[in-house]
């Protein structure tokens, strides 16, 4: 999952995001108001962390534009603000969530889950393909029932095929969920990811294939089911 934070204070985003990259999450941070629109406009999140005290708006008056212009994205406010009147506006404003600076890594990790396991969100499921079962909580991926150890760049790799399972990904389909910005990525770092997976999963017996459809994507199914490219 691809998180965008909005946070002015460098060493707290630096702590907030290098805590929630640990977690699995790749996470985009930008210091302004205006930063934010530009990364909205790039990549399609799945959730929002929004610090209220901004350097070019007031984060409450970002949220409601989001809103008005009919963005439903998953915002939970992060601020030091701890007065009622402010928790009911940020929360009436469009906020689903409201945590108060400081506050435990453990209780941010489990509010951004708690959010995307609602109605619509992305997580508080367990797919399935072939043999194959993949917790999107837990970050848990088992075949016939044995759990397999897969690194965090492959396991966003396969989350996103298996979400979108007997369909094409475009490969910068992946790129964009499983890469923040200023990463460095290479030409070939997909298909690098595309490749261990691939192994991973036929050596634990996994009765799925990730194919590569050249100049398109890529798409996983079952092995019955389609020809190798």
């Amino acid at each position: 999952m691809r998180l965008l934070m909005i946070e002015d204070h460098r060493r707290f985003a630096k702590f907030v995001k290098d805590g929630l990259e640990k977690e699995g999450f790749t996470v985009d941070a930008v210091e302004t108001a205006s930063g934010s629109e530009d990364a909205i406009a790039t990549v399609q999140y799945d959730a929002i962390i929004l610090d209220l005290g901004l350097p070019d708006c007031d984060g409450i008056q970002l949220l409601r534009g989001w809103r008005e212009r009919g963005d439903e994205t998953p915002v939970l406010i992060l601020t030091a603000r701890d007065g009622i009147d402010d928790r009911v506006r940020g929360l009436n404003s469009g906020g689903d969530d409201y945590l108060l600076k400081p506050f435990a890594m453990e209780e941010l990790v489990a509010r951004i889950r708690a959010l995307l396991r609602r109605p619509g969100g992305v997580l508080g499921l367990v797919m399935t393909a072939g043999n194959v079962s993949f917790d999107t909580t837990a970050r848990e991926v088992r075949v016939n029932d044995r759990t397999i150890a897969i690194p965090r760049r492959e396991l966003g790799v396969l989350e996103h095929l298996m979400r979108r399972s007997g369909r094409v990904v475009p490969k910068d389909v992946l790129e964009d969920k499983i890469y923040g910005f200023g990463r460095e990525v290479s030409s070939n770092s997909v298909e690098v990811h595309v490749s261990r997976l691939r192994k991973r999963l036929a050596g634990a017996g996994a009765n799925i294939s990730v194919h590569t459809l050249r100049g398109v994507g890529y798409l996983l199914s079952e092995e019955s089911t389609i020809a190798p490219q």
